[in-house]
């Protein structure tokens, strides 16, 4: 009698199942039907990165094949289109060889490629905050005092491992403009930084000790 009712019980639960699976079909192709669109779409994506990678790279060789073989025509447009891809490799080489090369005399150019790395491509965080470093570097030539911090401020205004570079090109700025005293406290809060570069807090303190006697 019990082996009948286990019997009619593992029945009773196989129907159950079978009239689940029955009933809620449309929903499991459905459900299986996105499962595989989405890992087919990823493969997919990564495929056509490492395709674009590639494609950039080649590009990026060719210019600097070009320019050392003399062939300068269309070379700014080429590099610019690479910055403009948004390539968190490429796109950054290209401006460094444009900078590198004196390619671009136009300063406001030159910044607004600056600004579509550091706004619009997607780098981590201190790789970004490298890249404002070095659009400060490059307009700490012409830019006012002004124009400089507001650069910087997201660097000074941080935590970031490049703060005491960035308080230390605010601190030569001062000092070539004879603002002796705005660049001691610029070398001063190197100091102070808990987590100053070693080599430029060892150049502010060499600075502070030879041309402001402390």
């Amino acid at each position: 009698m019990d082996e009948e009712i286990t019997i009619i019980d593992a029945n009773t639960r196989n129907e159950k199942i079978k009239n689940f699976f029955i009933k809620n079909k449309k929903n499991f192709i459905i459900i299986i039907s996105i499962t595989l669109t989405l890992v087919v779409g990823y493969f997919y994506f990564d495929e056509v990165k490492k395709r674009n990678k590639i494609k950039l790279a080649n590009q990026f060789n060719y210019a600097k094949i070009a320019f050392n073989a003399g062939e300068k025509s269309n070379l700014i447009n080429k590099l610019t289109d690479i910055v403009n891809k948004l390539d968190t490799t490429y796109s950054p080489l290209a401006l460094y060889f444009i900078l590198d090369n004196d390619l671009i005399k136009n300063k406001d150019d030159v910044n607004n490629l600056f600004d579509v790395l550091i706004n619009q491509t997607n780098f981590e965080k201190e790789i970004n905050n490298l890249i404002i470093y070095k659009k400060a570097l490059y307009n700490s030539d012409f830019s006012n005092e002004n124009d400089l911090i507001q650069i910087l401020n997201p660097i000074i205004n941080s935590e970031s491992i490049w703060k005491s570079h960035a308080l230390y090109l605010m601190a030569e700025y001062f000092y070539s403009k004879n603002e002796y005293q705005k660049a001691k406290e610029f070398f001063n809060q190197i100091l102070i930084l808990p987590n100053s570069n070693s080599e430029i807090k060892l150049k502010s303190q060499k600075r502070i000790s030879r041309d402001f006697g402390e």
